[in-house]
């Protein structure tokens, strides 16, 4: 057992950071949990993936972890995950209380991997499908969409394997992208947190927020309902991510899970004090 698997099952502070690519979500592991169940996570805490400030996450970590803590970071933006870490080391070494790091990496979660190369596959997408094995009915499928920077839908057999999925941009980048592709039309903000606004949109943002709003809720129903028949319709469908009420009502039944990857950290931990 390492120094961090060590820390992790002799009682520090376990502290998950799920670093994306627009922000980076902390939470406290509540628990380990009990091997048939997700461990449960709090004081859930955001910052910016581009432009944080140390002293937002050291005044998050004096009310999150006041003595020694070990950080399980699982990222997708290596350099907003470099800078997380460097402000995690200088916070430790100026407070003198030790905070252990370190990257999760597939190994680490319980989960059987289905593809050829499961280092190339986003470590989100594994923690989201580790923790959807916990999270839904024992013997069914699941499909995951995760509402982030990008969309993805990933599916897991009945029997816990990730099969891979589909990944396609957000409403945020595909904003973005139009702004940038042309010369004329605006980037809307905001878009993604709630339904898109009723047709017909009666002013240029309101068409834009229209066109990709329906058109983000129409690509993640068709790529579900394609998901759906490869398990000839017998799945459960787990959503989650920041704009996940965009896409609300194209996913009837649904079970929401907010922090998903969170958890799937979470069980990272839980896996360490398994061996």
């Amino acid at each position: 057992m390492n120094g961090v698997a060590r820390a992790i099952c002799g009682g520090d502070t376990v502290l998950l950071a799920d670093v994306g690519n627009s922000r980076i979500k902390l939470a406290v592991s509540g628990d380990h949990g009990d091997g048939r169940t997700l461990p449960t996570i709090t004081r859930r805490h955001d910052l910016d993936s581009h432009a944080f400030r140390s002293v937002d996450l050291e005044q998050w970590l004096q009310g999150a972890a006041p003595g020694p803590a070990v950080v399980l970071v699982a990222s997708v933006h290596d350099a907003a995950a470099a800078r997380l870490e460097a402000a995690l080391a200088a916070v430790s070494a100026t407070g003198h209380r030790p905070l252990r790091q370190r990257r999760i990496v597939h190994a680490d979660l319980p989960l059987s991997i289905a593809i050829p190369d499961p280092d190339c596959v986003g470590i989100d997408r594994l923690c989201g499908a580790a923790a959807a094995t916990f999270a839904g009915s024992s013997g069914r499928a699941t499909i995951v969409v995760d509402c982030g920077t990008a969309a993805t839908i990933n599916m897991v057999a009945a029997d816990g394997r990730f099969l891979g999925g589909a990944i396609l941009p957000g409403p945020a980048l595909m904003a973005r992208a139009l702004a940038d592709g042309t010369s004329k039309l605006p980037e809307v903000a905001a878009l993604g947190t709630s339904a898109p606004p009723p047709m017909p949109g009666r002013s240029t943002p309101e068409a834009i927020a229209a066109g990709i709003g329906f058109g983000i809720q129409g690509a993640v129903a068709r790529l579900v309902a394609e998901a759906r028949g490869s398990f000839e319709g017998r799945a459960e469908v787990i959503l989650t991510g920041g704009w996940r009420g965009a896409v609300r009502a194209a996913l009837p039944g649904a079970t929401e899970i907010p922090d998903l990857v969170l958890h799937g950290i979470a069980l990272a931990a839980q896996r360490a004090c398994a061996r």
